[in-house]
């Protein structure tokens, strides 16, 4: 009764002053402009699920015995101090058959922790214990990985392009060490590390020539006695175990056992391997990635504070100042990479979900006019959405677009209610500016109404209870906030755009200002008269 009472008197003013209005409006757009382009961006909000996985690793070449040695009184101490975890699974070394990775080995080892309970402070506090275990072992890296929804990529990924594989390996490692100081990462790692030590062996053709023997042959004679060959299957029930022969452990075991080994196996002479070839212990690259055929070093890292979308103008910001050899460049990879391209199909997304809104009004209303002023809602809509993003630090994600999308074609619908029936009154006779002041005074109850329910609809989303939470929350925060602020604003924007778009139509066409159905304007009706309104 009281908001009855006040808001014809608030709606008159606004249709006296309309310049007013008008640049409310237009600092709302400016504003909003400016809000989303410095609100921060993510992919998407992170999702506490209580599990991660702490990936391990030590100098290559490091014993599977003695890296068990290392990490498993650090499981022990971690089971004994932290009581929320509910499992824990360690892997040391890895499964040559199953792994695609080429950094894993003997020298490195994984810690899956399933937690009691998806609490975000139980699970930062499981994370930071064992962060402060780790780094207090010398020598050793590690780094937590959580699942991650709809992407397979870690947050940050910064590609370091090059030639030549020394300088690549040397450049990517000053990046990491760059980006290991921002405060904004945490777990920054290189997949261009150092590679295993091999044996190498180095053919000369002009003496194999000599000897007269076939490189080819050599090489799976010199494969066959260190690595091993199968040599056939024992059959046991239904089970098929394949049987390997090669030479014993003590005739292989050192690089000079590998030298003398003998390359003419029945010849009159024996001829050891050193004399065709040179048997060097070297060590050997740990991968080589191309992306476009050029090669490649990722830097990876997780987000340890802020959102992605800062922590990547940061990287840019650091790595612009770093001095770039002549061949090698960066390239920002990642979820961010991901973003960008996202980011493109949901504007187009939410362009087409506004102009269908559009169409459908054109098509009810069979006007272009009143459509495109109840469009004005939508922006004054965003408004609010990104107000409270930024007053909450909420980020930018493809949550928030779903809820803006959605938002485009829930505004609407006060608008709609409001501007139908005020061309209901103008079609009955009504002036235009009594029936602006009488539709809004009794479609206020109904619009209130379908805000509200709207709102506390959404409200148990907006309030983040539940696993998964910080998924839905970001969606119904961004409906809720739009959906309240556009009512309030198109109570008194939408009847001074339509009443400046009805009077400009009314000088185009020449005429005096005139009802809906063709009638001429009762001039003997006293100024601010309003009829009693038709029951609804």
């Amino acid at each position: 009764h009281r908001l009855h009472g006040v808001y014809p008197r608030v709606l008159q003013w606004s249709l006296r002053n309309p310049a007013t209005i008008l640049l409310v409006v237009v600092a709302c757009f400016g504003l909003t402009a400016w809000t989303a382009a410095n609100l921060d961006a993510e992919l998407l909000p992170e999702v506490r699920q209580g599990e991660f996985t702490v990936e391990v690793s030590l100098p290559v070449g490091t014993p599977l015995d003695e890296t068990e040695s290392i990490v498993e009184p650090v499981e022990k101490a971690i089971l004994a101090e932290s009581e929320h975890i509910a499992s824990l699974l360690l892997t040391i070394g890895y499964d040559a058959a199953n792994s695609n990775r080429s950094d894993e080995g003997e020298h490195t080892a994984r810690l899956k922790v399933l937690l009691d309970a998806a609490a975000p402070r139980v699970e930062d506090e499981v994370i930071a214990r064992l962060r402060g275990r780790f780094e207090a072992i010398p020598d050793l890296e590690a780094q937590v990985t959580r699942p991650v929804l709809f992407s397979f990529k870690s947050p940050i990924e910064v590609e370091v392009h090059g030639d030549d594989l020394v300088e690549l390996r040397r450049q990517a490692e000053q990046v990491r060490d760059t980006l290991a100081q921002m405060p904004e990462l945490a777990d920054v790692e290189t997949t261009l590390r150092r590679g295993a030590p091999e044996v190498q062996v180095i053919y000369d053709r002009d003496r194999l020539a000599r000897y007269e023997l076939d490189p080819r042959v050599v090489a799976q004679l010199v494969r066959d006695q260190v690595q091993g060959f199968e040599a056939t299957r024992y059959n046991l029930k239904d089970r098929r175990i394949p049987i390997v022969v090669r030479l014993e452990l003590e005739d292989r075991e050192a690089v000079e056992d590998v030298r003398t080994l003998v390359v003419n196996p029945g010849g009159e002479r024996p001829i050891p391997l050193e004399a065709v070839a040179s048997v060097e212990l070297a060590e050997g690259p740990s991968e080589i990635r191309r992306i476009d055929g050029r090669r490649v070093a990722l830097v990876t890292a997780n987000i340890a504070e802020g959102s992605l979308g800062g922590a990547v103008a940061a990287i840019k910001e650091t790595l612009n100042g770093v001095d770039w050899p002549t061949g090698t460049t960066f390239y920002m990879a990642g979820q961010n990479e991901e973003w960008e391209r996202i980011k493109v199909s949901l504007c187009l997304a939410l362009a087409l979900s506004i102009f269908l809104v559009y169409v459908i009004m054109v098509s009810q209303f069979e006007s272009l006019l009143h459509p495109f002023v109840i469009l004005f809602t939508i922006p004054l809509a965003f408004f609010g959405t990104m107000l409270t993003l930024r007053g909450l630090g909420i980020s930018l994600s493809i949550v928030v677009f779903l809820g803006m999308i959605m938002l485009a074609g829930i505004v609407v619908n006060n608008a709609i209610v409001l501007v139908d029936y005020i061309n209901t009154l103008r079609r009955r006779g009504m002036a235009l500016q009594e029936a602006v002041v009488a539709a809004g005074s009794v479609r206020l109850r109904p619009i209130l109404m379908t805000t509200a329910t709207t709102t506390l609809g959404l409200l148990p989303m907006a309030l983040g209870i539940g696993d998964g939470a910080e998924l839905r929350t970001p969606m119904a925060i961004s409906v809720i906030s739009g959906l309240v602020v556009s009512t309030f604003l198109t109570l008194l924007v939408i009847p001074v755009i339509y009443t400046l778009v009805e009077r400009g139509k009314a000088r185009l066409t020449g005429g005096e200002e005139v009802a809906l159905d063709g009638g001429e304007r009762d001039e003997g009706a006293p100024d601010g008269a309003v009829g009693e309104p038709a029951p609804l």
